[in-house]
C-alpha cells in the first residue's frame, strides 16, 4: 500500500510540473504540497488499514473543499 502513495506522489509531481510549465503557479504549489504529502506518507510503513483510513481522509477533504469553492468562489463562464 506504501507503493500507491509513492505512486500517486509520482504523479502529482508530474502535474506539478505541467502547471508550472503551463504558468498556473498557485496550482503548482497546491500539487507540490500533494506530492510531498503523498511522497512524505508512502515512506512511513503504515498498516494497511491506516493507509486506507489516510487516503478517505485525504478524499473527504478534497470533496468538502472543491464543493465550497465550485460552490462560494468560482464565477461561472469566467472562461469567456
Amino acid at each position: 500500500m506504501d507503493r500507491v502513495f509513492r505512486m500517486l506522489s509520482f504523479w502529482t509531481g508530474i502535474f506539478a510540473v505541467m502547471f508550472y510549465v503551463g504558468h498556473m503557479e498557485a496550482m503548482a504549489y497546491l500539487f507540490l504540497a500533494q506530492t510531498i504529502f503523498f511522497l512524505g506518507v508512502g515512506f512511513l510503513k503504515l498498516s494497511e488499514r491506516m493507509y486506507i483510513y489516510l487516503f478517505a481522509a485525504y478524499c473527504t477533504v478534497f470533496f468538502v473543499g472543491f464543493t465550497f469553492y465550485s460552490n462560494f468562489i468560482l464565477v461561472p463562464g469566467f472562461g469567456h
